[in-house]
C-alpha cells in the first residue's frame, strides 16, 4: 500500500510539473521569424563586429527586421550578401569596405633601437621598459602582438619586423587596434588612399637619426595638399577625410617619404624626392 501511495504521489508531482511546463512555455514563448536562421546561414560567421554588432546571428536579426540592409555586412562575399538581398526581396545596399591602417614604416632597416630588450617577446611587455627599446618613442616595437590578436589572419610581419594588413582578409574588427601598446593601428575605410605612416611628434632633422622615413615636420605635404586637405597639427600631418583626398599631389615632395599613398597593386607608394631606402639588413647606431 505504501509502495502503491509513493508511485500514485509521484506521478501526481510529474504530472503536476509537466502542465506547469506547458503552461510556461505557452505563456512566455517568444517567437522567432524563421528566416534568421537563414540569413544567419548566409553569413560568413566571422563575428568580427565590424557591422557594429556583436556577432552574425544579432545582424542577421536586424536585416529581417529591415533596421539594415544585406550590404551592411562588409566581410561576407558578394554571393552571400545577393542571397540574403534576393531571399528577403530587399535592397542589397552597400557599405564600404574598413580596413586597419599601420601608422609607422620604422622597419629594423630604417629605424634603430637604442637597447636590447631580454624579456617576453611581446610589445606589451617591452613597452612597458621605458616605452620599449626603439630610439623612436613612437614607433612599432615589432614583437607581432597585434598579428597574434588578429583571429582572421589579416595582419603578418614582414622581413624588416613591421606589420603588414591583408586588406583581403582583414575584418575591421580592430583587435588589432586594442593589441598595439603605442596605439599605431586605426579602423579607416579602404578609400582612405592618402596615409601618413609615421605618429612621431617631435621635429626636424634629429628625427632622422633615430628612424629614416619618420617624419620631421617639414610641411611640405599640408603646402601641396589643395583645399586644406592637410593641416600640421603636433609637428604630424593631419588628414582631412572629408575633402577631396584623391590626388597624390600631397606626397610628391615629402622628403623621407613619411606621407604615403596606399595602391591595391604596388603597396605603399612614397613620392619621387623621398630618399631611397635600400639596406635590407638592420640598421646600426652609427656613432662618430
Amino acid at each position: 500500500m505504501t509502495i502503491i501511495t509513493a508511485l500514485l504521489a509521484l506521478g501526481g508531482l510529474t504530472l503536476l510539473l509537466a502542465i506547469m511546463l506547458i503552461v510556461a512555455n505557452k505563456k512566455f514563448y517568444v517567437y522567432e521569424d524563421p528566416r534568421i536562421d537563414v540569413v544567419n546561414d548566409l553569413l560568413p560567421q566571422a563575428n568580427c563586429g565590424a557591422c557594429g554588432f556583436p556577432g552574425c546571428k544579432p545582424f542577421a536579426e536586424a536585416v529581417v527586421k529591415g533596421e539594415i540592409l544585406p550590404g551592411k555586412c562588409s566581410v561576407n562575399t558578394e554571393e552571400g550578401q545577393q542571397g540574403i538581398a534576393s531571399y528577403l526581396g530587399v535592397d542589397l545596399g552597400k557599405e564600404e569596405k574598413q580596413v586597419a591602417r599601420l601608422a609607422c614604416g620604422g622597419g629594423t632597416n630604417v629605424a634603430v633601437n637604442r637597447s636590447k630588450y631580454e624579456g617576453l617577446k611581446t610589445c606589451q611587455a617591452s613597452s612597458l621598459i621605458s616605452g620599449g627599446d626603439k630610439g623612436c618613442f613612437w614607433g612599432c616595437l615589432g614583437l607581432g602582438d597585434c598579428a597574434v590578436s588578429c583571429d582572421f589572419d589579416a595582419i603578418s610581419l614582414n622581413e624588416h619586423s613591421l606589420p603588414v594588413v591583408d586588406v583581403d582578409k582583414c575584418t575591421a574588427c580592430g583587435d588589432c587596434v586594442e593589441a598595439c601598446p603605442k596605439g599605431l593601428f586605426s579602423i579607416h575605410p579602404i578609400s582612405h588612399r592618402l596615409w601618413v605612416n609615421c605618429k612621431n611628434l617631435e621635429n626636424g632633422d634629429a628625427v632622422l637619426e633615430e628612424c629614416q622615413v619618420g617624419c620631421s615636420a617639414c610641411g611640405k605635404c599640408a603646402v601641396d595638399g589643395k583645399g586644406n586637405l592637410i593641416q600640421m597639427i603636433n609637428n604630424l600631418p593631419a588628414i582631412d577625410y572629408d575633402k577631396d583626398h584623391k590626388s597624390q599631389d600631397a606626397i610628391q615632395r615629402c622628403p623621407t617619404g613619411a606621407i604615403v599613398w596606399l595602391d591595391d597593386k604596388k603597396g605603399i607608394v612614397k613620392g619621387p624626392e623621398s630618399k631611397k631606402i635600400i639596406r635590407k639588413g638592420k640598421r646600426r647606431l652609427e656613432t662618430s
